[in-house]
């Protein structure tokens, strides 16, 4: 995903710096050109020998070094910078970065650099609160920097409180959501359904279904990374939920209804690719469960149908997907629930397709709407969400 990105990582003399060798790893990993630059303090707590092996480019801190080509090192490499991370951020790195100080190849670089900078400040609590770190944090995001809020825990000086720079995966997110997608989807508001709504037979059992939420926070990450302002409907998950976005929880279908009836109007785009129950308990009362056979019998009633209702009442220019299960018939059946349910489109998968439904981490699709059916292979859930998102934005 950041194939081709090249990502500039600051390096100052914080105990944290040693989670910045898996920062860097994950990011080579995931394609990218990394380059690290250090400062001397920094050199006490990793040595730029790990940084240069995980990367396979040369760790820089002396702005003098004559130890590489004959051009202007720190100048060269803010120009090809497609980010610039500082992590761990000291108060005084903060510091000089907030006033315009450069002396040293980090400082340096980074006030040449054009290209979208984030600051991870790592430090003792006291520190971190001191109105004049505050004051530099804030002058940093007038520049129109981004300032990642620091984690609260147990810091290494003993002291437990706000400070603790936030793990890898979090300052990857970071990276990823700057640099990995152009932001076709700025401006745009999308509503996505997730997870499996639960129906209460009584105080203790419930009525539900296999979904995980991986296929709808698949779509949710994809959108969020193109710059759209997305919203999560979600019931019950196993999945991962992605960072950067407005997250609704609920439990049953009524609730799922109300949330995202609420806020319709407002969107772009809505994707309702929650597993929702057709029917719930008409009672919950455990006097009014009959047996039979020695069976429960439980009166039943459907549920409001949220797809349906939003085909109703959709506003003009407002798109709406609609998600297909099924176990025979797929085609046919999802192309009466296109029509029943004035959706732009539906994604129809049978479950019975080894790869494709529920908890898996692939998906055998086919998207139809009122002009075609396309078929597609196998892929990687985070691969679906990617073909619909770019056949939506092509309507």
């Amino acid at each position: 995903m950041l194939k081709n990105k090249t990502v500039v990582l600051g390096v100052s003399g914080g105990i944290a710096a040693y989670k910045i060798a898996s920062l860097a790893s994950r990011l080579v990993k995931a394609g990218a050109d990394v380059h690290v630059i250090m400062t001397e303090h920094a050199c006490n707590f990793i040595t730029p020998i790990t940084f240069e092996t995980l990367t396979g480019n040369k760790c820089l801190v002396d702005t003098f070094d004559r130890n590489f080509q004959h051009n202007v090192e720190h100048v060269s490499l803010a120009k090809r910078a497609d980010v610039f991370m500082v992590a761990p951020a000291t108060a005084n790195v903060m510091a000089k970065l907030a006033h315009g100080i450069a002396d040293d190849m980090l400082t340096t670089t980074f006030l040449a650099a054009k290209c979208p900078k984030l600051i991870a400040p790592a430090m003792n609590t006291a520190m971190y609160e001191n109105p004049i770190t505050q004051d530099n944090m804030e002058i940093l995001r007038k520049y129109g920097m981004t300032v990642i809020a620091p984690a609260s825990g147990y810091l290494a000086c003993g002291d437990t409180g706000a400070g603790k720079m936030p793990e890898p995966e979090v300052l990857y997110a970071y990276i990823e959501k700057e640099i990995a997608c152009e932001k076709d989807m700025t401006g745009k508001k999308v509503l996505i359904t997730a997870g499996a709504t639960r129906e209460s037979m009584d105080p203790v059992r419930f009525i539900t279904n296999h979904s995980t939420g991986k296929m709808g926070f698949a779509l949710a990450k994809e959108c969020m990374l193109r710059g759209a302002d997305v919203t999560i409907v979600k019931a019950a998950t196993t999945a991962e939920l992605p960072m950067f976005v407005d997250v609704v929880p609920v439990a049953s279908a009524a609730d799922m209804f109300e949330a995202v009836t609420a806020r319709a109007d407002e969107q772009d785009i809505i994707i309702k690719a929650a597993a929702v129950s057709d029917y719930t308990p008409a009672v919950v009362s455990d006097e009014k469960v009959k047996k039979k056979d020695g069976d429960l019998a439980i009166p039943m009633k459907r549920t409001q149908d949220i797809l349906m209702y939003l085909g109703q009442h959709k506003k003009e220019g407002q798109i709406l997907c609609g998600f297909s299960m099924e176990t025979e018939n797929m085609l046919e059946n999802s192309k009466k629930k296109l029509e029943k349910k004035n959706a732009d489109m539906i994604i129809a998968n049978n479950l019975k397709v080894a790869g494709a439904g529920f908890g898996t981490d692939t998906n055998v699709v086919t998207l139809i709407t009122r002009d075609e059916v396309k078929e597609y292979e196998l892929m990687g859930k985070d691969e679906v969400a990617k073909t619909i998102v770019d056949y939506i934005l092509t309507k």
